[in-house]
């Protein structure tokens, strides 16, 4: 470990544990998450660490039959937030298990996470049952692509997607009818991309 790392090390500890942000392998992060855990009860430096975190948030997707499942998406693909301290053997443990790349920082030094962006992802990872808000549609579309209806009133019309409205999962396409362009509001699950 270079002079840098030490330095972060003895600042850590000074401070007890923080909240860093590891680079892994995308689309492991869950499974990354069980062996870092099953390293760290193996070890004799749990007092060293706290919780480890793959940020999701629950988003409303519907399937091709137009059913709507709640499923839970990943915040930032290819990190854990962990909580730790910092020093020769922590640092070793984590940066030796399979998958982990490194801590997000400069010059090779582990640069904590502020307060206040721990508060929000910790927040988006566990709401509170009285703040619980309803999650977010899933819409695969931007304004701008264009799009065909496939089921309603206006079905085989094409069109381009000009607003989209995630909240209540609508999306307004502007359609060519009888010469004129009419925006017109559907669910996003009746149009599908070109």
């Amino acid at each position: 470990m270079n002079s840098s790392t030490t330095t972060a090390a003895t600042d850590s500890v000074s401070n007890g544990p923080q909240w860093y942000i590891l680079k892994v392998a995308f689309n492991r992060e869950d499974s990354i998450r069980e062996a870092l855990e099953k390293r760290i009860k193996l070890s004799n430096l749990k007092e060293c660490f706290g919780e480890i975190l793959v940020p999701t948030e629950d988003v409303v997707e519907f399937t091709r039959a137009g059913k709507r499942r709640v499923v839970k998406r990943k915040l930032y693909p290819g990190y854990l937030m962990i909580q730790m301290v910092i020093n020769d053997d922590t640092w070793f443990l984590v940066r030796e298990t399979p998958g982990i790349g490194d801590f997000t920082g400069t010059y090779g030094k582990p640069t904590p996470m502020t307060d206040a962006d721990v508060e929000r992802i910790v927040k988006l990872a566990h709401p509170d049952v009285d703040q619980e808000q309803a999650p977010k549609t899933s819409i695969p579309f931007r304004p701008g692509d264009r799009v065909r209806v496939k089921e309603g009133n206006f079905q085989s019309l094409e069109g381009d997607v000009d607003r989209i409205d995630e909240a209540n999962g609508r999306v307004t396409v502007i359609i060519n009818i009888f010469g004129r362009s009419t925006p017109v509001e559907l669910d996003h699950w009746q149009i599908e991309s070109l």
